[in-house]
């Protein structure tokens, strides 16, 4: 095993992780929100795609103008406005899919609407909610090794060094643990779907 490689891990995963526990953080209530009120809903959703369309070096770029540094910090950033998408789409689309019979169920039997949408809509929302989460982090994991170019870490540190000096080898060292952990974190995601 190289010795950088402990280290490049490490940078990847926290980057996929942080930027992906903070677009749930946020996009859990916006998701919420955008199934609630329809007129929100439709800014929301709009909005949060608009930044899938945005080239991530071109957003990079953007963010280091905006931040006025480099590094870890723009790097997190587009990683969590990346990762909005998914979750905020798969909260909506999920909790639409609520029958409102259970709604009406956990309010007939006295809950209060706060305890309606945790322990009724969210938990029968949430195979669909952890797809999401799951897809938004795959998307990151591929997308943290752009991270690099603007002195982040992670995997992407070999993938620049390997275009820098025309090595693929080098090039593929970076790219293969970055895929085989995209894997690994979708056969993760897949296996909490499938818990009940």
């Amino acid at each position: 095993m190289a010795p950088d490689l402990p280290r490049l891990l490490a940078e990847h995963v926290g980057l996929v992780l942080v930027s992906t526990g903070l677009a749930v953080l946020l996009g859990l209530p916006l998701g919420i929100v955008a199934q609630r009120r329809s007129r929100w809903g439709t800014v929301i959703l709009g909005t949060v795609g608009l930044m899938q369309t945005i080239p991530s070096l071109a957003l990079l770029a953007a963010l280091i103008a905006a931040l006025g540094r480099i590094g870890t910090v723009p790097a997190l950033v587009a990683l969590f406005l990346y990762a909005l998408l998914p979750v905020v789409s798969a909260t909506q689309a999920a909790l639409s899919q609520v029958p409102p019979g259970l709604r009406q169920a956990g309010l007939a039997l006295g809950l209060r609407p706060g305890q309606v949408l945790w322990h009724v809509e969210l938990a029968t929302a949430r195979p669909l909610i952890t797809a999401g989460v799951g897809t938004a982090a795959v998307t990151g994991v591929g997308t943290a090794t752009v991270a690099a170019f603007v002195g982040a870490g992670g995997l992407g540190e070999r993938i620049v060094a390997g275009l820098a000096v025309n090595d693929a080898a080098l090039m593929m060292a970076g790219a293969v643990p970055a895929a085989l952990m995209a894997v690994a974190v979708q056969a993760l995601f897949k296996r909490l779907q499938a818990v009940n």
